[in-house]
């Protein structure tokens, strides 16, 4: 978190300016250090990121059928159901837990107009791949990035893939607004489009070109982005070192294993583990060892959006079409990593997990 002080002294500002809102001086700054930050050429700051994944997929005017990941958090799905798009799942990579692209080709149908993968916890989706399937198809990509935020590959930002991505600025995320999102774009055009969309379609005071939404993000939280970037590289830095340190306690545990590196620059947004058969305890059993001793782990993402009421009866949603997707929402579970967290207590919680 930012200094107490700076942050303040930034309210004074924003006070003293009388600007809340509706693209104001902090605002205008923080887009443009997201751009040079992040290497992307425009981006358009939202008041959350569900609103972003909402208004991409008006900005490029989707319908019908879009083929996603049922391994996310549920916004990514429900964004959808709001545009009144009919979601189909793909299952998911072994390896990587993302989209498989050979399961996203045999999902396409006449009616898919587009595929919405996730680069799931921060790691980088097969990006050239699901781009030549897209081209092959003529199909729109959205990428729900909300993970993401300065993960590189080869050098270059990850963002930079798909028609649009999505990031959330959340105040669980490794940059955040306390309540935030932006849409990254690759040309002005689209970047006024999206920012009009989210300003409920207003050109002027007296001309509305789009039904839009009311999706702008305020002067309080582009004030306190602006503060959250300075420490930004840092606070990477240091859950690099905790999720090191993980992989070094848990190494020679039986039945407990994780991603592994996938050649990218990492952001380290979460620290996933799989407990699998050869660990003496099940997931829910280890989940409960940890709640019991005061460490906050999740089962995350558990369960998977295509098992909840209102996707469960979609035909794509069946188990047996998401074989490796159901087997990892029973077996991950999501230790504690943040920058402040103590040395000591990332040996704690190792050592819980090493005890069974």
């Amino acid at each position: 978190m930012p200094p107490l002080a700076d942050f303040v002294a930034s309210l004074e500002q924003i006070w003293d300016s009388k600007y809340l809102t509706n693209g104001g001086p902090f605002h205008q700054q923080l887009e443009e250090a997201l751009c040079k930050h992040l290497g992307v050429e425009h981006i358009s700051l939202f008041a959350n990121g569900t609103l972003a994944l909402m208004t991409a997929l008006q900005a490029l005017g989707i319908s019908g059928e879009v083929i996603t990941t049922p391994y996310s958090f549920v916004a990514t799905t429900h964004a959808l159901t709001w545009n009144g798009l009919q979601p189909v799942f793909a299952d998911v990579d072994p390896v990587t837990l993302n989209l498989d692209p050979d399961r996203i080709e045999a999902a396409i149908t006449p009616r898919t107009q587009a595929i919405m993968p996730v680069h799931c916890y921060g790691n980088p989706c097969d990006v050239e791949r699901i781009e030549a399937i897209a081209r092959k198809h003529g199909l729109k990509v959205i990428y729900d990035a909300a993970h993401a935020f300065g993960v590189r590959q080869d050098g270059k930002s990850i963002l930079r893939y798909g028609d649009l991505s999505v990031l959330s600025f959340h105040a669980t995320k490794v940059f955040n607004t306390l309540e935030g999102g932006a849409i990254v774009c690759r040309d002005a055009a689209m970047k006024q489009h999206i920012d009009r969309l989210k300003n409920f379609g207003i050109v002027d005071e007296v001309t509305v070109v789009a039904a839009g939404i009311n999706g702008k993000m305020n002067e309080v939280s582009a004030a306190y982005g602006l503060l959250q970037l300075k420490g930004v590289e840092a606070a990477i830095a240091r859950r690099g070192e905790v999720a090191a340190r993980y992989r070094r306690l848990l190494a020679d545990v039986p039945g407990i294993a994780w991603i592994p590196a996938l050649g990218h620059e990492a952001n380290f947004s979460y620290f996933p583990i799989l407990v699998q058969d050869a660990y003496p305890l099940s997931r829910d059993g280890l989940y409960q060892k940890l709640r019991d001793a005061g460490i906050h782990a999740r089962r995350y993402f558990f369960p998977l959006i295509s098992e909840l009421a209102m996707y469960s009866a979609l035909p794509s949603a069946a188990p047996g079409n998401l074989p490796v997707a159901s087997t990892v929402a029973q077996q991950v579970l999501c230790l504690p990593i943040y920058p402040a967290l103590d040395e000591r207590d990332v040996e704690r919680i190792a050592a819980i997990v090493r005890s069974a």
